[in-house]
């Protein structure tokens, strides 16, 4: 199972950073949306640097993804990108938005299980209905209220694993919460 760990959008935090970094994730996007550039490029950077590892995405920002050679998460209205520059990640929050994201590298489906604010749940089934219908190509993650108890249930052949916020960096202990959901997976 892959694991994409998203920022909170609640600033950097060195130490924070630290231990959602060292919990065992594949990847991490930096969606800091309060972030000016020069603080984002700095943020971005730090990651690379100490981290090179972990596979990185900036969310909305083409010119930080440039610089630091990272992929470009698109938000949903974020306008389309010619010539792929870099490895390119959308939203999916319908089904009728799957046909012109195939050429991403990345696709979010989002939000499986019920989060506040974000809008009514997909819910396993509709999740499933939707990946038969995705064909090899891009990497998909679900995203939205994922824990160790509701994880399993997400498994599907076209799935390759998830993206966290809160379940990653409201966890007490990150590592522990990235060893629960890998073990719920298998």
């Amino acid at each position: 199972m892959f694991i994409l760990g998203i920022t909170p959008d609640e600033g950097f935090d060195a130490v924070r950073w630290e231990a959602v970094l060292n919990s065992g994730l594949d990847a991490l996007m930096i969606r800091e949306k309060q972030m000016s550039a020069r603080d984002l490029l700095f943020t971005a950077r730090w990651v690379r640097e100490r981290y090179p590892q972990i596979e990185l995405w900036v969310n909305g920002r083409l010119d930080v993804a440039l610089a630091v050679g990272a992929g470009l998460h698109g938000p949903e209205a974020y306008p389309e990108i010619p010539g792929n520059p870099v490895p390119l990640s959308r939203p999916i929050h319908s089904e009728d938005q799957i046909p012109s994201r195939l050429g991403c590298q990345q696709l979010l489906v989002a939000p499986i299980f019920e989060v506040p604010g974000k809008g009514a749940p997909w819910g396993v089934e509709r999740l499933h209905r939707a990946l038969d219908e995705i064909p090899v190509g891009p990497r998909v993650l679900a995203l939205g209220g994922i824990n160790p108890e509701n994880a399993a249930a997400l498994r599907h052949p076209r799935l390759s694993g998830i993206a966290l916020i809160g379940a990653l960096w409201g966890a007490r202990d990150p590592s522990r919460a990235v060893e629960a959901l890998r073990l719920s997976w298998t």
